[in-house]
């Protein structure tokens, strides 16, 4: 497990069974991993809590092979009660990502210990809130997004009218120059987008198809992470 000093956010796979075109998680993490992912968060909107603990502990037991166990955070989305139950098991996860109908970060913070990685994503208005208000001390990264609809996650951006807002590059420098701690951009992004994304200041990228849908997944994300480098 890696501390929350260590924590690098700049090649972010965020990856589920929904999003594998059938092939095993452990299978993409690995392919990730291998090209330099820095950072893994498990995410599955339809898996059981027992289907995702089986992942996370699969997707530790890769990062573990492949000797990485120090240096890239394994991470699961909304669930802290998998994060708990996952360090009762014995399973080597480093914390949690949350979202606004999520059990809060600072309660995440709390029970999960000072060492854990808690991120955090919101809407935009309320991003800019708690920048603003600098209520971030228990939060270590947050993640911005989207610049376009994706399949991956279709309800990104929707607004409570029915609307959607998509993430501009202006809007993505005035968070990441305002943000006591790192931002990192996602949804819908591709390999053209790492270039502009990394002028804004941001930390990092995720991405889900990109990487768990493509019909070669190390070549992408080697592709990705070499874009990313060269930026």
């Amino acid at each position: 497990m890696i501390g929350r000093k260590a924590l690098d956010l700049s090649s972010y796979l965020i990856v589920g069974p929904e999003n594998t075109k059938g092939r095993p998680v452990p299978d993409i993490v690995r392919a990730a991993l291998g090209a330099g992912f820095t950072c893994v968060q498990v995410r599955s909107k339809t898996a059981t809590a027992r289907e995702m603990l089986a992942l996370v502990h699969a997707c530790a037991d890769v990062r573990a092979e492949l000797g990485l166990a120090e240096r890239v955070a394994l991470l699961v989305d909304d669930r802290l009660d998998l994060v708990l139950a996952a360090r009762v098991l014995g399973i080597a996860v480093d914390g949690v990502h949350v979202g606004q109908t999520d059990v809060p970060p600072d309660i995440c913070r709390e029970l999960l210990g000072p060492d854990a990685i808690v991120g955090l994503s919101a809407p935009r208005e309320e991003l800019l809130r708690c920048i603003r208000a600098g209520d971030l001390s228990c939060v270590d990264y947050l993640g911005a997004g989207p610049l376009r609809p994706t399949a991956s996650k279709p309800d990104a951006g929707l607004l409570p009218d029915g609307t959607r807002h998509l993430r501009t590059m202006g809007e993505l420098r005035t968070l990441a120059q305002a943000s006591s701690i790192p931002i990192v951009v996602g949804g819908g992004v591709t390999e053209a987008d790492l270039p502009a994304i990394k002028e804004t200041g941001a930390a990092g990228f995720f991405v889900i198809s990109a990487v768990a849908g493509a019909d070669e997944p190390a070549r992408a994300a080697q592709e990705l992470v070499t874009t990313w480098r060269q930026a």
